[in-house]
């Protein structure tokens, strides 16, 4: 039914908020008032009642009277756009733009026909201005002057196409997709760390010819164990997880004297010995050894130099890093739970937090210290992947948010909504709803704060990459968020500004020469797809969800140009796993099925059959009893006759790996992002036994549309000197 009341339905329409949707059965579900009032009550908005929603109301529409500016403007370049500003009726108003190289513009009235109306006592008037569509790109201010007073916010001016970065041209490009963590070397720490992510982005770049590696979000984890598992339900995703460092790859680690490279060494060889019978990745053992190595390399201290690069770090970062490396400090005296912290600390600015923040310098520096040290591995990987020959190099995964317990809701404070958690609707694949556990950003404080907490996120985690994928691409659109004590199945979806977001990550795109792929599958409306297509923004198309309207098989011709193409991802088995519905059969393990096994079973066999039978239509796959891997290759064949300009293959599957990294819906029910990368049987492979995999070479041979594939290793094997 629908809502209660009128002001409660413009409640929710001004700040987004659905009352009805259509789910992934087509049916039209309407949202009951208790979900839309939790909704505004994490934006801080009393609609309890219906005396309460109608003072919101009031409130609400004399706010944009109350100032003179909007206090952020976003607009695509070539598109003008009108401004409107309101000052005391009849007060003269001077408009005018501040360029961010310095320069300067003043803009052109409008005719403007609204009446004035009164504003806590005083007659305001409202003026158009024209916003002209020759612009330059960038982060400007729009001014107001009139004889009283002056106000200026900020104005944002976006690409409105991205496209491919030069380094692309018009060619395609394919590239592996890997779970970093899982990718271990025997010179990591039991985790696959920026060094072995520059190794495979050497290997895959002058052995197999790829373009590209993407690895899952690197963001920032706990400072203490237990660290949470998922990469994408980190602490922050502006600074990067120090799990990830190779303590030996640290310049100052060749300073170290004999005493200290051997307690180093001690701790590597015992995580070694610890961890060598554990069948899954044990990232607290390994943290709790990594961190000590790193406090020994900290402790030796920096050259003159290295300092003045640090310090430079430091001052570039600014206010967010000091915050970041101070919460870090708190978490290791008062536990991992902001919210259960003394209240004075509970808010960054306070002066108790200051306090502690002076005699706790140390533990700030080196916090600091790692963020500066996995900047600069970060650096190097792409650094190589590049020297290597790579046309993107490496591809950094954005996640969809945060915890509520993490650095950023500490720091940013009200940025977040409170009492509601993002997650998602009940679909094909998880039909009892999603809660991830998430903080939601609020969309009416991201628009007063100029959007600067997503700004410095997307710039800083394209500052050493060629390409960004952003995990669920619809965030930026809308996000499912489920009022706490609710259920997934009780929750609404809430709007964001589209233009700003995307605009914005448009803009740090192009200023960084990447690409953008955004991850489009699930629930998503048909405008959105065609929107980022016209924004330049990759989509996702993965085999098993490419269907037609009648649900058919999409040949490969009807695929999108404009996407990164794959078989498998992260959320479902490799494809060897998928073939033989491994996910129908953890799902029902897990009870996870709302239909019978046996009907799931027979529809994925149905499936497998539909794929096997246009595989041999189409000539990509031969025989009567073709091997598993024979069918793997047949699928990445399918790939290549798309016109999709981006092709991604999963490490996973280059290998033979069947095991899934992540189960949706799940947390420890099955061990989700702790699966090592392994192959054919599920024994674990190390980096230096991919390097030497027949089946790598089979595939890239594919993705590469090689009729032969090689099968010398001579860059493993032998120093080569020459060549005829």
């Amino acid at each position: 039914m629908a809502l209660s009341n009128p002001y409660l339905a413009e409640l929710a329409a001004e700040f987004g908020i659905a009352t009805e949707f259509w789910d992934w059965k087509g049916r039209l579900t309407e949202i009951p008032d208790e979900t839309v009032i939790a909704v505004l009550a994490a934006m801080e908005i009393d609609a309890s009642d219906e005396a309460a929603a109608a003072a919101a109301v009031r409130e609400l529409r004399l706010q944009p009277w109350r100032r003179a500016l909007p206090p952020c403007t976003v607009m695509q370049q070539g598109r003008p756009e009108v401004l409107r500003v309101h000052v005391p009726d009849g007060a003269a108003a001077d408009v005018y733009v501040r360029l961010e190289d310095g320069g300067g513009r003043t803009l052109r009235q409008l005719i403007n026909d609204e009446p004035a109306r009164e504003v806590d006592g005083v007659m305001i008037g409202e003026a158009s201005f024209e916003l002209p569509d020759d612009l330059p790109i960038g982060y400007h201010r729009v001014g107001c002057r009139t004889e009283q007073w002056r106000a200026e916010e900020t104005l944002i001016v976006t690409p409105h196409f991205l496209g491919f970065p030069p380094t692309m041209g018009n060619k395609r490009v394919w590239g592996y997709a890997t779970q970093l963590y899982s990718v271990r070397s025997a010179e990591s720490w039991g985790i696959g760390d920026l060094a072995d992510l520059a190794d495979v982005a050497t290997w895959s770049a002058t052995q197999q010819f790829a373009s590209y590696v993407l690895v899952n979000p690197l963001h920032a984890a706990e400072p203490m164990t237990p660290l949470e598992p998922s990469p994408y339900l980190p602490t922050s995703r502006r600074y990067v997880n120090p799990i990830y460092i190779r303590p030996e790859a640290i310049a100052e680690y060749a300073g170290l004297d004999q005493r200290q490279r051997h307690k180093v060494a001690q701790l590597h060889n015992g995580l070694a010995r610890t961890l060598a019978d554990e069948p899954l990745i044990d990232r607290n053992t390994v943290w709790d050894a990594k961190l000590s190595a790193l406090k020994v390399i900290f402790d030796a201290g920096l050259k003159p130099t290295r300092l003045m690069s640090l310090n430079d770090f430091v001052r570039k970062e600014g206010r967010p890093l000091s915050q970041f490396a101070t919460w870090c400090a708190l978490v290791n005296v008062h536990g991992l739970n902001w919210r259960e912290w003394p209240a004075e600390l509970r808010r960054p600015s306070s002066p108790e937090v200051t306090e502690f923040a002076a005699t706790h310098v140390g533990d700030i520096v080196f916090f600091s210290w790692l963020q500066w040290v996995a900047d600069e591995q970060l650096r190097d990987a792409q650094s190589a992947a590049k020297a290597a020959g790579m046309r993107v190099g490496i591809m950094n995964d954005l996640a969809v948010g945060v915890s509520a317990t993490s650095a950023e809701a500490w720091m940013l404070g009200d940025t977040f909504a409170r009492g509601v958690s993002v997650g998602a609707p009940p679909d094909h694949f998880n039909q009892t709803g999603q809660d991830w556990g998430q903080a939601p950003w609020r969309p009416d404080r991201l628009a007063e704060l100029s959007y600067a907490p997503f700004r410095n996120m997307v710039a800083g985690i394209l500052r050493h990459s060629g390409g960004i994928r952003v995990d669920h691409i619809m965030g930026l659109f809308r996000l499912w968020w489920v009022p706490q004590g609710m259920g997934p199945t009780k929750g609404t979806y809430v709007r964001y500004n589209h233009e700003a977001m995307v605009g914005i990550l448009v803009l740090e795109a192009h200023r960084a020469g990447a690409v953008v792929v955004g991850e489009d599958l699930g629930v998503v409306e048909p405008w959105v797809r065609v929107y980022l297509r016209d924004r330049g923004i990759l989509g996702t198309s993965i085999a098993w969800f490419e269907r037609d309207g009648n649900g058919q098989i999409l040949p490969p011709e009807s695929w999108r140009e404009y996407c990164m193409a794959s078989v498998t991802t992260h959320d479902l088995p490799p494809t060897a796993g998928y073939l033989d519905a491994a996910h129908v059969k953890l799902q029902h393990q897990l009870g996870l099925l709302t239909e019978g096994l046996d009907a799931e079973l027979d529809q994925a066999r149905r499936e497998r059959e539909d794929w096997l039978a246009l595989l041999r239509e189409r000539g990509l796959l031969t025989g009567e009893e073709p091997s598993t891997v024979d069918i793997v290759l047949a699928l990445h064949r399918f790939l290549v006759a798309t016109p999709a300009r981006m092709l991604c293959a999963a490490l996973t599957d280059a290998v033979g790996d069947h095991r899934t990294q992540n189960q949706p819906g799940t947390t420890d029910e099955y061990p989700n992002w702790r699966v090592p990368l392994s192959g054919l049987g599920g024994t674990p492979m190390s980096l230096e036994d991919v390097f030497h995999s027949e089946r790598a070479l089979r595939l890239s041979a594919v993705m590469n549309g090689f009729v032969v594939p090689p099968t010398a290793h001579r860059s493993t094997s032998e120093f080569i000197i020459g060549h005829d």
